[in-house]
């Protein structure tokens, strides 16, 4: 679909809700300041956090747009450095949401480990254990390939010394999954705490899956 024939209304509706899960990113403690970012995809455009602005000011009518190739075709404010990485996501994968987010536990987890273990068998719900990325500078295109590589047969993954990014079909599903990452992270800090945790095993995740998949009798 080219950006002339993306529904004006649809994109309304983008906006709209990339401004309110900024909001919604405060009040559950993902964010401080103007730290993180969201977007939307549609058609061959992409709703996204404007640079540099408050999430608790920000209306729809301040939200970006911006093609595929990350030039900015509406709005009075500037994309989110960070926009390179959503549209990598949107390249490599079916999403039409990305959630990018700076939780305490999240960001904390980033700096020790190489991967999230698998605590809770939640984590098959982003696909398996998390990787993290490894470490870029911010809104750079190392950062977009670091994030890609982590996200291969995953829809979140933390970022080194940085936090968390979560890709769905829909804006709620991947700010659910965004949260996940965080509760999962916020489990792993608080066994590391008591003692060393212990990790569900491969053998053990693929008994879930199957169990997921059973249909009852």
């Amino acid at each position: 679909m080219s950006p002339d024939a993306v529904s004006p209304h649809a994109l309304a509706a983008a906006r709209r809700e990339v401004a309110e899960c900024g909001r919604r990113m405060i009040a559950d403690g993902l964010v401080l300041g103007t730290a993180g970012n969201v977007s939307v995809r549609v058609g061959g455009l992409v709703a996204v956090s404007p640079s540099g602005m408050a999430y608790d000011r920000i209306e729809p009518a301040d939200v970006a747009v911006v093609d595929l190739d990350g030039n900015r075709v509406d709005g009075p404010h500037a994309p989110s450095s960070e926009t390179p990485m959503h549209l990598g996501v949107y390249a490599a994968t079916g999403a039409t949401a990305v959630v990018h987010h700076h939780g305490l536990h999240s960001a904390a987890v980033s700096t020790v480990l190489d991967e999230l273990p698998a605590l809770h068998y939640y984590v098959l719900q982003l696909g398996g254990p998390v990787r993290v990325a490894r470490y870029a500078t911010y809104g750079t295109p190392e950062l977009a390939r670091s994030v890609h590589a982590a996200l291969e047969g995953r829809t979140a993954a933390l970022m080194q010394n940085h936090g968390a990014v979560a890709y769905g079909d829909t804006l709620e599903q991947a700010y659910d999954r965004a949260r996940l990452l965080e509760w999962l992270c916020t489990l792993h800090v608080t066994a590391t705490g008591m003692g060393t945790p212990r990790a569900l095993t491969a053998d053990e995740l693929a008994a879930v899956a199957r169990r997921r998949t059973e249909v009852p009798a």
